[in-house]
């Protein structure tokens, strides 16, 4: 009797230990989202944020499930308090977020260390590429129409870069790159501050 109280008392500490750092990182990622800023070279509707590094560490820290959580509420939270776009890049940031966290999160999972975490992140980074282009191809453009013109979007984008004459360049040349360069840069922060953050994030 007094072994299933001990273990029903360490499983509900084990929960709410879960939650509340889901929440506190869902916090950040929801601030690091207003935080956006344009890239030159890219069109200026793809901004640079680092709002999937807090939802990549509580993956590797708690396990995929936590960084879908994040993902989910800090997009939920920036749907509701700062959308410019009606839903559909809080969607498009979603998807792609958890096209990144979900691969790498489970390879590391599968052997927690260094090189494991830099194959997941690398494996993440394909998948969030490849999510991207094949979402907003047949998913998110077709519904961003809905708001701004497709050839707006196309002209708008051919001034950043001239190679993009239609929604396929648009996806080669702009979504396929600019999410390349977003996983990078934070795999990269995540490397850099992961073992110094993680006996917070285990604690």
């Amino acid at each position: 009797m007094k072994q299933a109280i001990e273990k029903k008392g360490t499983n509900v500490s084990l929960k709410t230990n879960f939650l509340t750092k889901t929440a506190i990182l869902s916090v950040i990622a929801y601030i690091l989202m207003l935080l956006d800023i344009p890239v030159f070279f890219f069109p200026g509707f793809l901004k640079i944020d680092l709002s999937d590094l807090p939802a990549l560490l509580g993956a590797f820290a708690l396990g995929p499930a936590a960084g879908i959580i994040i993902e989910l509420i800090k997009n939920v939270l920036h749907w509701i308090t700062a959308t410019h776009t009606g839903g559909v890049g809080e969607l498009a940031n979603f998807i792609v977020g958890c096209a990144l966290i979900i691969p790498a999160a489970f390879i590391y999972r599968k052997n927690k260390n260094k090189i494991n975490a830099v194959i997941g992140m690398l494996t993440g980074i394909v998948a969030m590429s490849l999510v991207a282009a094949i979402a907003n191809y047949y998913i998110l453009l077709p519904f961003y129409a809905k708001i701004m013109p497709l050839e707006a979007i196309i002209e708008m984008s051919a001034a950043a870069n001239a190679f993009i004459t239609d929604i396929k360049t648009l996806i080669l040349y702009g979504i396929i790159p600019f999410n390349i360069f977003k996983g990078v840069i934070i795999s990269v922060i995540t490397v850099l501050i992961y073992k110094k953050l993680s006996p917070i994030l285990h604690k």
